[in-house]
């Protein structure tokens, strides 16, 4: 009884918490580069004195799937899709770095690379502690390179040479370190920069779409709404039980 009343109740808790983690990723279905998240249920016995019967349900995010989405052909000379696994390095206010997949890069008001979400993207100076942004010249025609090098070329009429401005710093760090801050970038659990890796490549003008399931995202939406109207029907059966109980023992004396 005991038993039943601990992990029914503990297990509905935190079924609302993975519904809404569901729902988060079924909201992230259209973000760019997004990459959704997993959780896990698993039970615990309480120690202690007395409560050698109880047992809780606790659910852990165990992490992200991490697998490549599709790229799709936008033709905008700032977008770029990361072919395979890599990340492209960002300077977070705090002089820290994150990573993010999301290519769909702007130029700021002041000319400086960034994110849509106005984080500077890094350039990648060959040091293992990068923090320079990059500048783009006004006027100036942007085409970025597989490799992530960044080359402009000014506008006009006969068609000037074209000039290197920087290269995106392209990391590829152990996926079983990194985890995403509330402002939806990765970071390595330790807090440490990345080496530039020299393996990850870029597909020009395509973003990668987010690899969220809708329709397995849906269909984990039914499945732990019957669940959850299981752990609320064992809670029903465990008062009934100990109602009936109760009844027995009056009758006994």
């Amino acid at each position: 009884m005991d038993r039943l009343i601990y992990t029914a109740m503990t297990g509905a808790s935190h079924i609302l918490e993975r519904q809404a983690t569901i729902s988060n990723n079924l909201a992230n279905n259209n973000t760019t580069g997004y990459r959704s998240a997993i959780d896990s249920f698993r039970a615990i016995p309480l120690t202690g004195e007395g409560l050698p019967t109880r047992t809780f349900v606790v659910n852990g995010l165990s992490g992200y799937d991490l697998t490549p989405a599709t790229l799709t052909h936008t033709g905008r000379s700032l977008d770029v899709g990361i072919t395979g696994k890599g990340w492209i390095a960002v300077l977070l206010p705090d002089g820290t770095e994150a990573y993010t997949r999301n290519g769909n890069l702007q130029v700021s008001t002041d000319g400086i690379l960034q994110t849509n979400t106005g984080y500077p993207v890094i350039d990648d100076n060959g040091e293992l502690v990068a923090r320079d942004q990059i500048d783009i010249p006004p006027n100036t025609q942007v085409t970025i390179g597989p490799d992530g090098t960044i080359s402009t070329v000014p506008g006009g009429i006969p068609p000037m040479p074209s000039t290197t401005v920087g290269k995106l710093r392209l990391v590829d760090p152990s996926e079983d370190q990194l985890y995403r801050g509330e402002d939806g970038l990765f970071r390595t659990r330790d807090q440490k920069p990345v080496p530039p890796s020299t393996t990850v490549t870029l597909t020009p003008e395509t973003l990668e779409s987010s690899n969220v399931n809708a329709i397995s995202a849906m269909v984990d939406i039914i499945s732990i709404s019957k669940q959850f109207e299981m752990h609320m029907q064992m809670l029903q059966t465990a008062q009934s039980n100990d109602q009936l109980a109760t009844q027995i023992l009056a009758s006994l004396r």
